[in-house]
């Protein structure tokens, strides 16, 4: 059974080169402690709505683009068991101050599956 982990951060346009490298990093690091997949994918057709929105939930600022990423694992342990190595890893361990997006507006949390097609 697949789980998978989501994300959804405001990222300032003028730092996405700097985000890039961090999350090909990422990638890199998540697939090495065997995460079958990892994507990040940019805002391309999302549009503030009435109540909510991915805008909205990450307080979108004018100069920021949302990104919306995810990382996919053989089970729930395998995620538990990967992001135990992940967070341990050292290249994973910078100051918050340091990433090219803003930490307390990130969105995340992990899915277990409901329908696949």
């Amino acid at each position: 059974m697949s789980y998978v982990d989501g994300f959804v951060v405001p990222v300032p346009k003028a730092n996405l080169p700097r985000y890039r490298e961090y999350a090909e990093l990422a990638a890199k690091v998540w697939k090495e402690y065997g995460a079958l997949d990892y994507k990040e994918w940019i805002a391309d057709d999302v549009q503030p709505g009435k109540l909510t929105s991915f805008p909205q939930a990450v307080q979108l600022k004018d100069d920021e683009v949302v990104v919306f990423s995810w990382a996919t694992y053989e089970s729930r342990q395998a995620r538990d068991d990967i992001m135990a190595k992940v967070m341990k890893d050292p290249r994973m361990q910078n100051d918050p101050k340091e990433w090219p997006f803003d930490g307390q507006r990130m969105i995340f949390g992990g899915f277990a599956p409901f329908v696949e097609g």
